[in-house]
């Protein structure tokens, strides 16, 4: 890793076969050991079942109500400023329960690729 001072707008956000819209803080080779991610789920919106092949993840929530399902645990509320460990290989989904928009940081180590992506639902269509 290089010393840098990363820029973002909002208008690099895109939306996601998984139902929520991502915008990509820091995901680059030149720093393979951690991605950074802002999420938004509109309001009554439940992201894909899905999980990441050999990478761990964090949201960080910071605005709205969720419900998040990981792994085998029971669901559970999640609000402004707690964090969801969520260890590699593990299925996880969040859904907006809240009247204004769910937005966490999805922090991953080793960075996200594509290829760690895994829907464990059919392919969702885009809108």
């Amino acid at each position: 890793m290089q010393q840098n001072i990363l820029k973002t707008t909002g208008t690099d956000e895109y939306y996601t076969s998984e139902r929520c819209y991502i915008l990509e803080i820091s995901n680059s080779r030149d720093d393979e050991n951690v991605s950074i991610a802002r999420a938004r789920v509109p309001s009554g919106v439940t992201t894909t079942w899905h999980r990441l092949q050999d990478v761990e993840e964090r949201y960080l929530i910071t605005s709205g109500q969720g419900l998040v399902e990981i792994g085998d645990l029971q669901p559970a509320s999640v609000s402004n400023g707690d964090v969801v460990l969520i260890p590699a290989g593990t299925r996880q989904r969040i859904t907006n329960i809240g009247e204004v928009d769910l937005i966490f940081y999805a922090i991953c180590t080793p960075r996200f690729k594509e290829d760690c992506y895994i829907s464990l639902e059919d392919s969702v269509p885009l809108p």
